[in-house]
Order: structure tokens, then sequence, then C-alpha cells
């Protein structure tokens, strides 16, 4: 199996040159995740922007999910997808989460 490698020149950004995850929504939804490893981690990028537009501002896991709820189908599954990616952290009993990485999404 073949090795991806990033061009000469560029940093290797997580999530760089994956192209738009937008292209996974439907009316701004995401109703199931993509299959590809690399598609998944660029939708779970964007979508932890939508959710938490703000770099450590902490919300309650019900907010939280609230949020995703109105972007996605499986709004626990993406939440911890997040937390797992390291794109959010939350308190050891689970009552808040933050973003934590700035990602290619942010304006």
């Amino acid at each position: 199996m073949a090795a991806e490698s990033t061009p000469r020149g560029q940093a290797e950004t997580p999530g760089a040159g994956l192209g738009d995850p937008r292209r996974f929504l439907r009316s701004g939804r995401l109703e199931a995740m993509p299959r590809r490893w690399r598609d998944k981690i660029a939708v779970t990028r964007y979508l932890a922007v939508q959710a938490l537009p703000t770099l450590l501002e902490p919300v309650t896991e019900r907010e939280l999910t609230d949020r995703l709820r109105e972007l996605v189908h499986d709004p626990a599954g993406v939440r911890r997808a997040m937390v797992d990616h390291g794109l959010v952290q939350r308190t050891r009993d689970g009552a808040e989460y933050w973003r934590t990485e700035r990602t290619e999404y942010d304006a």
C-alpha cells in the first residue's frame, strides 16, 4: 500500500487538502458520516467549528448536543468523534466541552 505524501514546501496540517466537507451535507445537515477516513476527519473538523465557533469557550454537554443536533443526524457520535480526534476536550465528568484546536475552517 502506498503512503500519502505531503508536497515539498507544504506543512502537514491535519485536514489539509481534504476538499470541501460541505459536499457531504444535504441542506446544511450531515445525515451519515462519510466512509473514507480522510473525509471523516475533514467533516469532523468542519462540524467542530460550526458547533463551537469560539476556541476555549466551555459549553454544557446538553448545549453542545443541541447545537450538533441542528447539524447532524447522530449528535452524540459526532461529539465523541470530535473528542477522539482531539478537536474538543471535556471535563472528566463530561459536563462541559470546549474546542481546543484551530482548524482550516475557522474564519
